[in-house]
């Protein structure tokens, strides 16, 4: 068995919704079918007993080891405790080789988990050790260094409960939430709008308690001081015991408290001048620690927190509780857990000294051994949660705090006895703010209840009935989609939105091209749908892609499919019939809002039958108002668009709104059929998002043709009385709509220039040439840029067969590059003829075209 190919797709894809590894693989004849194999299963389950069960779908056919692997896969992803549930294996047309599918929640560890399988398969097959605990241990740890931390996690599950899209922008915290110019960021509990002003005052200790005891909030006295006798004069002036710590700390670090010596300041002090310059001393206050958690202007949780600790049993030493504490489940050595292992390190260690104990000591029944003066969590405290215990006075001192350091979400550190009491009865006061406060207490606390606090967090970036969505149109099919993307991202710009558009020529974002080359692909959908210009995106979502990674959205608002056909690229990463393109254009309607629409071909039969799989509602489009899926769907009070004499109408029940097809220059008054077709899915689109019928009149007006809007497709130019038009047409079905809109238009003598891509079928490319020799006079052959694997000559000796009888053609030559092909081409041009440039180099083809036109060839 070999694993030829590993590739991740990151969206919605072939085979799922879900995030997914796609592993291609080749098992030898003795391979296919693993039951076959002499013992292997029992050695296979002696190194992973829990690898389930080697049938997961009830199949009753011969499994072989791609199956085994795919299970394999799986399984250990789960006893690494990562929530996947998906897993497909596919034969493919070749024999012995299958398309392994199996999902993930952290690409690395997906990866690692199909690797460590195919390792597992192989020392089952040899009979060699695997360490399957080992493995998975590694695949947990990867897992969590690899997933969301909880804090972020929980803002980003409170998104998606909201339908908020979300993209990691970074392997940490990073995080935007929804698209383009509605689309927000948040890092770690940090919101965008908090300004870097806001942060650094509160890293500054002294800075903020000024600022809060100015604004009448109570707070500990005390200073930054200089050097250990500085501290020691300030914890005279203040009262003893009291607090030291580093002025620009988090987390708790290098805080130290209840000092009443000399001496234990001066240790306090050289442990706070590990984590900071700028060290603070201040009084000390009596009571619990309380962290409460402040979104916007309201208080949202609040826990007290313990410092990390031990109960003795009189059996067991410190070292040992220690160790008994640790094993936990809950406990980590991150913040991926909720609460973190216990350390028993050098501060533990001075401050269980004071008590006159050491780690070998051992507790009496029921003796409490505490190991940090701070009940941090990130130091092994624990948390319990009282939000329902806040007295009133005390949840607006800390609203107040926050908002005077200016803090949008912001953790108030406050030290009581009690939070039932305002501070001022009790003595007590705030202690510290915080900047992207940890949420682990709240969501997961030791005792008490866990609190959703994701929830206020996107409730302050996205106001109620937002969910930081824009207008997303995906647009695919065989032929039409690039001029279909284009016209409705026309439309959406004659309606005011700034739009971002994809396809295969680049990608433009409020008219202004910011890439280049084929970008119908995830990756360019993502940098579109992220520009902060961005307030509708038009996608154009080619096969390739899709296969390659998936989608780069979750779902769309509508999803056009233009026609489904032979030519694209049958044969290639084991699409082999038009059906199994039919299959891969459906993924952007299986990914269709609820509330949306899929805009769907009515007379192309594979295309129709795609409703079915659309989770909206269907908007059919078809020259002919009478076919039956148009009458059935429009019977039943659904959307239909068709052409009625020289117009085209959209229909609802008994709703019409009519438009000339005269008012649609692209259409050449409805003579060019495929035109048309464009023109009635870009209607669809438009009514599907809700455009106002007066836009989209305006905006099929103002889109002309030309090679500005639509460079290579169906351009039309005159040359000195003769008629050129350029085109990107690539496989027959576009062959054939382009012979039909050109027999439409008058000529005397009618010439062709074509060449064929590499990487079609033979079948394809020769079949371009039979159509075009029933069509054209003059035929021009050029060899193309790049033969994409063919040997020199061998695509012209393709087209030259088509050729062979020919019925009309009289005049068949070969010229050496496109740019020589159409100067031949031209050179031969009379008044009154018509010539047909297929161009393969688009826009330096246009080019040579337009100095000809404009006299300057």
């Amino acid at each position: 068995m070999q694993i030829t190919r590993i590739r991740a797709l990151r969206g919605p894809n072939l085979w799922t919704r879900s995030t997914a590894i796609e592993a291609v693989v080749q098992c030898e004849p003795g391979e296919c079918d693993y039951s076959a194999l002499s013992g292997f299963e029992d050695r296979l389950r002696a190194r992973f007993p829990k690898i389930g069960a080697l049938q997961p779908h009830g199949a009753e056919q011969r499994l072989s080891l791609a199956h085994v692997l795919e299970v394999a896969a799986l399984s250990l992803q789960a006893q690494a405790g990562c929530p996947v549930t998906f897993s497909r294996t596919q034969a493919t047309v070749e024999a012995g080789t299958y398309q392994v599918v199996v999902e993930y929640t952290e690409e690395a560890v997906g990866r690692m988990a199909v690797e460590q399988a195919a390792a597992l398969l192989q020392s089952a097959l040899a009979d060699t050790p695997f360490d399957a605990d080992k493995v998975i241990a590694d695949l947990r740890e990867l897992d969590e260094d690899e997933r969301i931390g909880p804090s972020t996690g929980s803002i980003v599950d409170a998104a998606v409960a909201r339908g908020i899209p979300f993209r990691r922008l970074t392997s940490g915290s990073l995080v935007q939430l929804g698209w383009g110019s509605k689309a927000r960021r948040i890092q770690a509990a940090e919101l965008d709008q908090t300004s870097a002003v806001a942060e650094s005052i509160a890293q500054d200790k002294d800075l903020t308690k000024r600022l809060l005891h100015a604004a009448g909030v109570p707070v500990p006295l005390g200073r930054p001081v200089k050097d250990v006798e500085d501290a020691w004069a300030v914890a005279q002036e203040v009262g003893l015991p009291v607090v030291v710590k580093p002025q620009d700390g988090n987390q708790g670090k290098g805080v130290v408290v209840n000092i009443t010596t000399h001496e234990q300041l001066k240790a306090a002090y050289a442990t706070a001048s590990e984590f900071g310059d700028e060290i603070m001393v201040e009084r000390f206050l009596p009571g619990h620690d309380f962290r409460l958690l402040v979104v916007g202007g309201q208080l949202v949780a609040a826990a007290r927190r313990e410092p990390p600790q031990v109960l003795g049993d009189g059996q067991h030493t410190i070292r040992e509780l220690v160790d008994i504490v640790n094993q936990d489940p809950r406990r980590g050595s991150g913040h991926g857990t909720a609460l973190t292992k216990v350390r028993l390190d050098d501060i533990a260690i001075a401050r269980i000294a004071t008590e006159g104990l050491t780690p070998d000591s051992v507790p009496a029944q029921g003796q409490r051994v505490v190991l940090r003066n701070n009940a941090n969590l990130s130091t092994g405290g624990s948390a319990t949660d009282v939000t329902d215990d806040v007295h009133p006075d005390i949840a607006a001192r800390a609203v107040e705090a926050a908002q005077t350091i200016g803090l949008h979400i912001c953790g108030v550190d406050v030290v009581c006895e009690t939070m039932l009491r305002p501070l001022e009865e009790q003595n007590g006061g705030i202690v510290e703010v915080n900047a992207a406060p940890g949420l682990r207490m709240h969501l997961a606390p030791s005792f008490g209840k866990p609190r959703n606090v994701g929830a206020p967090m996107v409730d302050e970036l996205f106001a109620p009935g937002q969910n930081g969505r824009i207008p997303l149109v995906a647009v695919t099919g065989t032929n039409g989609k690039t001029t279909t993307t284009r016209l409705i991202a026309h439309l959406f710009t004659s309606h005011g939105w700034r739009t971002a558009m994809t396809n295969t020529d680049g990608v433009y974002v409020n008219g202004r091209q910011i890439d280049s080359g084929d970008c119908s692909g995830p990756k360019s959908a993502r940098n579109a749908l992220a520009h902060p210009e961005t307030d509708a995106a038009v996608l154009e979502c080619a096969r390739g892609g899709i296969l390659r990674e998936g989608l780069g959205f979750d779902r769309c608002q509508v999803a056009v499919v233009t026609n489904v056909g032979a030519g694209d690229h049958l044969g290639m990463n084991y699409i082999n019939t038009v059906e199994d393109v039919a299959v891969l254009k459906r993924v952007i309607v299986q990914n269709v809002a609820t509330d949306g629409y899929a805009v769907l071909n009515a007379a192309d039969p594979l295309v129709a039958a795609m409703a079915s799989a659309s989770p909206g509602k269907v908007i059919y489009f078809a020259a002919d108002r009478h076919h039956p899926v148009m009458a059935t769907h429009r019977a039943q009070g659904n959307r239909v668009v068709y052409v009625d004499g020289d117009s085209i109408v959209a229909a609802e029940s008994s709703w019409r709104e009519t438009i000339a097809l005269r008012e649609i220059p692209i259409t050449r008054n409805g003579s060019i059929i495929f035109q048309v077709e464009n023109v009635m899915a870009a209607i669809a689109a438009a009514w599907g998002v809700g455009l106002p019928w007066q836009t989209i009149r305006r905006g099929l007006a103002g889109f002309v043709n030309d090679s500005d809007n639509a460079p290579g497709r169906f351009n039309v130019m005159d040359y000195r009385g003769a008629t050129l038009i350029a085109d990107y047409g690539h496989n027959p079905d576009a062959i054939r709509a382009l012979v039909q809109a050109v027999d439409a238009m008058p000529a005397q003598r009618r010439s062709v220039v074509i060449s064929g891509a590499g990487d079609r079928r033979d079948e394809d490319i020769t079949e371009q040439t039979q159509i075009l020799g029933r069509a054209f006079d003059d035929v021009i052959l050029y060899q193309d840029a790049c033969q994409r694997g063919r040997a020199d000559g061998e695509v012209l000796a393709l087209l030259q067969k088509g050729l062979q009888g020919a019925p009309r053609t009289r005049y068949v030559t070969e010229v050496h590059g496109e740019f020589n092909a159409i100067d031949h081409a031209l050179a031969r041009l009379a008044p009154g003829d018509l010539c047909l440039v297929l161009v393969d180099q688009v826009e330096e083809a246009l080019e040579h075209l337009h100095r000809h036109v404009q006299g300057e060839a």
